[in-house]
């Protein structure tokens, strides 16, 4: 087969397009004929950064999407042919290949009206922005503060979120309003205006959050602790709380970190089965036109570098994919 693999550490531009052994799966694994491939900032950072559970050259790329050409030992719910999506561990020879072995317990299943590229859209993004609304346990009216509101992922949750009846506050470029206000945002706040936070500090006295899901990093999301209400919560997609960011016994909110990848390594089958049902709902939805896959670039497979490359310096506002 034909993969995008990597000798060593860098940018894209190490990216080399080479002839590799067609995997076969193990016992509880399936075979996938990529159709698509999703393209994510998890991607070129771990080109970038390597890893040393890997064995090289290295096949980078977790998510994508296609046909199961082959089936493991003792897998019996999937068909060979069917159309299904994947996120990949991470650790594993990924998903920038025109095949790739997959845990079955990661496939998501898809309708065969939905386009291969709308799937490969769904897995990391989708899922990551699942898992984070999962942590809240609010109900319709709260009022949630999200923060890098216009990315792949930042899309995805207010799609979510509004599905669940929350009132969502998106934090996100001007020119972008237009768009997170039809995916779901009440209001945009935009983060280039410097007194923004000062303004929500205001703001809150009448309208408090109960919830603030940020992409931005820790140190960012620390510095929003004070504007969430008593037993609010704070969510963190980019980076983690190390430490608690207000004095104990004060709002006394909860943390919550997010990572997809962790769940290959420690999360359970009844997890992944639970994961797994909220991916083919939402692709259920995206070929009903009740979700937007947020696509802003399909690329061919010998421009996978390329578009790579553009993901890296943005703006991303919304998700790149490639199709084989």
């Amino acid at each position: 087969m034909k993969a995008w693999v990597h000798h060593e550490t860098g940018g894209p531009e190490v990216l080399r397009l080479e002839d590799r052994p067609l995997p076969q799966p193990g016992p509880g694994e399936v075979l996938v004929r990529n159709r698509a491939i999703g393209l994510n900032p998890v991607d070129w950072k771990f080109i970038l950064w390597g890893h040393p559970a890997w064995d090289w050259p290295h096949i980078p790329g977790v998510d994508g999407a296609g046909e199961v050409a082959a089936l493991g030992e003792g897998v019996a719910h999937l068909a060979l042919g069917a159309h299904v999506a994947y996120h990949n561990d991470l650790l594993r020879p990924g998903s920038f290949a025109e095949y790739t072995v997959i845990p079955v317990r990661a496939a998501i299943p898809l309708p065969e009206s939905l386009s291969f590229a709308a799937a490969a859209a769904i897995p990391c993004p989708g899922l990551t922005a699942r898992q984070a609304v999962d942590k809240l346990p609010l109900a319709p009216g709260a009022q949630v503060l999200v923060t890098g509101a216009s990315g792949a992922v930042g899309g995805a949750v207010l799609q979510l979120a509004r599905g669940r009846g929350w009132v969502v506050h998106a934090v996100a470029s001007q020119p972008q309003a237009a768009r997170v206000l039809r995916l779901g945002a009440a209001t945009v706040t935009d983060y280039r205006h410097a007194g923004w936070q000062n303004d929500w500090a205001v703001r809150i006295k009448d309208q408090p959050l109960d919830a603030i899901i940020d992409m931005v990093s820790g140190v960012h999301a620390a510095s929003l602790a004070p504007l969430l209400s008593a037993n609010g919560h704070l969510v963190c997609i980019q980076d983690r709380q190390e430490a608690a960011p207000l004095p104990a016994f004060t709002t006394t909110i909860s943390l919550h970190e997010v990572g997809l990848n962790a769940l290959h390594a420690h999360g359970s089958d009844r997890q992944w089965g639970a994961l797994v049902a909220a991916g083919a709902q939402m692709a259920q939805a995206i070929a009903a036109g009740h979700f937007d896959p947020q696509i802003i670039e399909v690329a061919g497979f010998g421009d996978l570098p390329g578009a790579l490359e553009r993901l890296r310096v943005g703006p991303n506002p919304g998700n790149r994919v490639v199709v084989l």
